[in-house]
């Protein structure tokens, strides 16, 4: 198998114009790069007047040589909260239980109505 030579990136403009983005990168590497983070295009950490403090394969290497930690294969315990001393908050209204229950006397039934009219004349006809 032959090697393929690297392709160049070669991009066309809105206005039609060959723009080489290695080129262009490689032109402006270091230059100031937009943000908050005081770094060139590149990725040195700059200082005050835009001179490079640390240069990007530093930075890479610490990042690397810091430990992250061991992972454990057991799940950690969870936290139980401090029992506290006065009792729990309720929200809803508290349900008694059915033995404290009162339960009222049965209300007597009602009497029926006198008949008036002709239901009272009818009532002792068979």
């Amino acid at each position: 198998m032959v090697a393929r030579a690297p392709r160049k990136r070669m991009y066309r403009s809105m206005q039609g114009k060959m723009i080489d983005i290695d080129k262009l990168r490689a032109a402006n590497e270091n230059v100031q790069a937009v943000g908050n983070m005081n770094v060139n295009a590149r990725g040195d950490v700059l200082g005050a007047g835009g001179k490079v403090v640390t240069k990007k394969e530093t930075v890479i290497q610490k990042y690397y040589e810091q430990p992250k930690g061991m992972v454990s294969d057991t799940p950690r315990p969870k936290a139980m909260p401090a029992p506290s001393k006065e009792p729990p908050k309720r929200m809803s209204k508290p349900v008694e239980n059915k033995a404290t229950i009162k339960k009222s006397a049965p209300k007597p039934k009602a009497q029926p109505k006198a008949k008036k009219g002709i239901d009272a004349a009818l009532d002792g006809i068979e």
